[in-house]
């Protein structure tokens, strides 16, 4: 498999969960503005969507959309426990957790990076600050999001809570979320994806 990729996009997302499963994978940097690949190629002719991330299977099929790669990553390797069985009340609530985290966490983050939306932004901080508040709450009940198992939803979450400090919202009063991107950051394929990107040093 191929993971098309921007350092610490959503991307990274994927890229947590490929280095937790233990799959072979390669990587393929994006750049976005000028929808091109590392190696030269056009990026819409991978993704017509023209986003990060994509995942490239060994079939040549392109599956997008980072809530939907996890989970199908996450059910190649059922005996990881990356993703709570199907059918299981488990699997519904790590849904639930991944569509909140794709509709609303990281949707309130667009106002934040695309200047087109700069009027907005205030509004957008007013959201996260709310949202933030939430995740906060539900942290402080468990080791990680849906349990004492890190699932693909830890690697979400750590990836979209990583945006944080660029949209320069304070962090003091989110303890419980402090400590568990601590605790996340320490895992050592989270280490494995954030070194690799360049978002930390090896």
């Amino acid at each position: 498999m191929k993971l098309y990729y921007t350092p610490g996009a959503c991307s990274l997302s994927p890229h947590i969960v490929l280095e937790e499963s233990g799959l072979p994978f390669e990587l393929e940097k994006v750049d976005l503005q000028l929808k091109e690949t590392e190696s030269g190629h056009d990026f819409y002719l991978v993704n017509t969507k023209g986003s990060v991330p994509a995942l490239e299977l060994d079939d040549g099929q392109i599956l997008t959309e980072g809530a939907v790669i996890v989970q199908y990553l996450a059910d190649q390797v059922p005996e990881k426990g990356l993703m709570p069985l199907p059918g299981t009340m488990a699997r519904y609530r790590a849904m639930e957790w991944l569509n909140y985290i794709a509709t609303e966490l990281q949707k309130s983050f667009t106002p934040i990076f695309n200047p087109a939306y700069a009027a907005c932004r205030e509004e957008a901080k007013k959201n996260l600050l709310r949202q933030f508040d939430y995740v906060d709450r539900q942290l402080g009940k468990n080791r990680y999001v849906t349990g004492e198992q890190f699932t693909v939803v830890d690697a979400y979450l750590f990836t979209i809570a990583s945006w944080i400090g660029v949209a320069g919202l304070e962090t003091a009063q989110w303890k419980a979320l402090s400590a568990y991107r601590e605790n996340v950051a320490q895992r050592p394929a989270v280490r494995r994806a954030m070194i690799s990107e360049g978002l930390i040093q090896g």
